[in-house]
């Protein structure tokens, strides 16, 4: 290690260090993989791309991102004008003003990765989409990274999608509870509709500046689609923004893991995505078989009449919501209650109050 930090000083080491992601002082092609990227302005096609072949006969949802930034009033930091802050640090995060992709087109069988496992099918019953790999014996994972790892199997989805954000999403974040819960919240002939919840991040710098770590304080939403996952209803995804902080923010000041961090906690008034309608058959056929053009004589697209559906069980959102809320922080099976009440409950059950007082939200990421 010396040797190499001789070789090439403390920020070479530091950029070195974030892309050796499994520590033995060697980049495979794998990890080399973003700064070649990087340099050649070119993205290869990833694995699932290329084993994911569309199916001309299948569906296609229409997605768009709407985003507003973060008002940096509501940052801590900003109470004294960010003084001691350089503007490098929070560079990334000023010139996030937009979302790197405002509207993308998906295939709906992408979105197989919401269905429920077999085991799974009982109304408020929580899986994991994406499970957490962390524990009290595994700590965090590192913060001295600049480029997600290549998102893997369900991971690819919920990349693809959070990436219409920002074009660094981790979705896996460094700190418990990490990973993606879900629900189904109704159930029908056909269809289900999931509730789910998600834990992810966003990196805004790249080299040659220190990490800066965006953390939501979660990924919340439904969607709609069939059991057979070939037809997408609805779709929405996005971030609350009912609580007055929502967003964690921490920064690196140095060229090392052990570098002093700066940290603060802020309000994103937006952050969604949103199907803008039903999927649609990417190719229209005739009853013959035959392929016919997806606009009418007279120029205008076809309009498809989808059944209304017809739901046979459901329970309401803040049900699902709250199942899946216990289901990534357990101590939420103890009732919290608001200042006012506690002393009610209290009064009324012959207990005592035990009072806490937080900076942010401890049931969210943001905290």
């Amino acid at each position: 290690m010396e040797l190499a930090l001789k070789s090439l000083g403390s920020e070479g080491l530091f950029l070195f260090s974030s892309l050796d992601t499994n520590n033995d002082l060697y980049l495979s092609p794998e990890e080399f993989k973003p700064i070649a990227e990087k340099l050649t302005g070119v993205a290869p096609i990833s694995e699932f791309e290329e084993e994911e072949m569309p199916d001309p006969s299948g569906e296609t949802l229409s997605v768009v991102a709407k985003f507003q930034p973060l008002v940096m009033e509501t940052m801590t930091k900003s109470k004294d004008g960010f003084l001691g802050i350089s503007h490098v640090a929070l560079s990334g995060l000023r010139n996030w003003t937009a979302p790197a992709a405002p509207m993308s087109v998906m295939l709906a069988r992408q979105f197989k990765a919401f269905l429920p496992p077999k085991n799974k099918l009982d109304l408020g019953d929580p899986w994991w989409i994406i499970p957490s790999e962390l524990n009290i014996f595994t700590g965090y994972l590192s913060n001295n990274r600049f480029y997600p790892p290549p998102p893997k199997g369900k991971e690819i989805i919920i990349h693809k999608l959070l990436s219409m954000f920002h074009p660094r999403p981790f979705v896996k974040t460094r700190f418990a509870p990490q990973g993606a819960v879900a629900c189904i919240q109704a159930v029908s002939a056909f269809y289900y509709t999931i509730a789910f919840r998600i834990h992810a991040e966003f990196q805004l710098n790249e080299p040659p500046d220190f990490p800066f770590w965006f953390s939501p304080g979660q990924f919340t939403g439904h969607i709609i689609l069939s059991k057979d996952s070939s037809h997408v209803r609805e779709f929405k995804l996005f971030v609350p923004n009912n609580r007055s902080l929502n967003v964690d923010m921490e920064w690196l000041y140095g060229a090392s893991e052990s570098s002093n961090m700066e940290v603060d906690i802020g309000y994103l008034p937006q952050m969604e995505l949103e199907s803008t309608g039903p999927s649609i058959p990417s190719v229209i056929h005739d009853e013959n078989g035959n392929v016919i053009d997806s606009r009418d004589p007279s120029g205008e697209p076809i309009q498809f009449v989808f059944e209304e559906i017809t739901w046979q069980q459901e329970i309401p959102w803040e049900e699902a919501a709250r199942k899946l809320e216990v289901a990534m922080y357990p101590f939420k099976k103890v009732s919290y209650l608001p200042f006012t009440q506690a002393f009610e409950r209290a009064k009324a059950e012959k207990k005592l109050v035990h009072s806490i007082l937080l900076w942010g939200a401890l049931d969210d990421q943001s905290c």
